[in-house]
């Protein structure tokens, strides 16, 4: 979700779908509120427990979350991931209302390290994300070319 891709232009404005236009006045908002974290962490807990999320996986970020940072719980394998990505893509409002905290976590812990780290970078560069495949699956696509 990001903001001014159409300038400042009215014309441009009344050319966005609207889909864009909530997610930039949803990020906004989220990224403004100001909100406890421990009753933020609360009520994330128990929607996830709606949504069948391991017990394990709720208590371990219950009980470590202020001990690690955004970017690794966001990178760890476990639900949040997968509950971010899939709420950003549905534009799922509620669970997103429910991640607000952690989505300004990351948001700040990104914005941070991209100030630190943009000077050492003189020339942009491409990142890649991978995917994962077992032994078999590999050879199964090897052998479909």
């Amino acid at each position: 979700m990001a903001g001014g891709a159409a300038g400042s232009d009215p014309k441009n404005l009344d050319q966005l779908p609207p889909t864009y236009m909530y997610s930039v006045i949803f990020k906004d908002i989220i990224l403004e509120i100001d909100d406890d974290d421990s009753k933020s962490m609360n009520t994330l807990v128990k929607f996830c427990q709606k949504q069948n999320i391991s017990e394990t996986q709720i208590n371990e970020f219950k009980r470590e979350y202020h001990d690690r940072s955004p970017v690794y719980w966001y990178t760890k394998p476990m639900f949040l991931y997968a509950m971010l990505n899939r709420g950003l893509r549905s534009l799922d409002m509620e669970a997103m209302c429910k991640l607000g905290f952690f989505i300004r976590s990351l948001h700040l812990q990104l914005k941070q390290l991209h100030q630190e780290q943009s000077t050492s970078f003189q020339t942009a560069f491409t990142v890649y994300r991978g995917q994962g495949l077992s032994q078999q699956d590999f050879q199964n696509l090897m052998d479909s070319k």
